[in-house]
């Protein structure tokens, strides 16, 4: 299981420590630190629409010349992204079968496996 996010956004860190707490073993992949390349992402639209990838709320989104942001197509989208990972929906979580963006603890249980752990520490 792959957890990917930002270090100092305040989701992922809720969802990391929520993943120690249900005891689920996983790899953490910091977007900043790490980079993310443009084929992971293309691979990701592939299981995800664009609009639960792409986090137009970011100040990043809010940043890019107009002239990109009103003219972006889905074909561009995977550079986008790979070039400004702030632009990512965070945090996004990839079980191997399933991939989430954002933060719910009762669908992670579902998509983590642990619905059986629902409610205890």
């Amino acid at each position: 299981m792959k957890l990917y996010g930002i270090t100092t956004c305040d989701t992922v860190r809720k969802a990391r420590r929520w993943l120690d707490q249900q005891g689920i073993d996983h790899h953490y992949h910091d977007l900043r630190k790490d980079g993310i390349d443009a084929d992971t992402i293309s691979h990701w639209l592939t299981r995800l629409p664009a609009d639960q990838l792409l986090n137009r709320r970011s100040t990043t989104w809010k940043q890019l010349d107009p002239q990109v942001r009103d003219n972006l197509q889905d074909a561009d989208l995977p550079a986008l992204l790979a070039a400004h990972p702030t632009l990512i929906k965070r945090p996004v979580l990839d079980t191997g079968t399933e991939l989430s963006t954002g933060f719910n603890d009762a669908a992670w249980l579902t998509l983590t496996g642990n619905s059986s752990r629902a409610g205890k520490p």
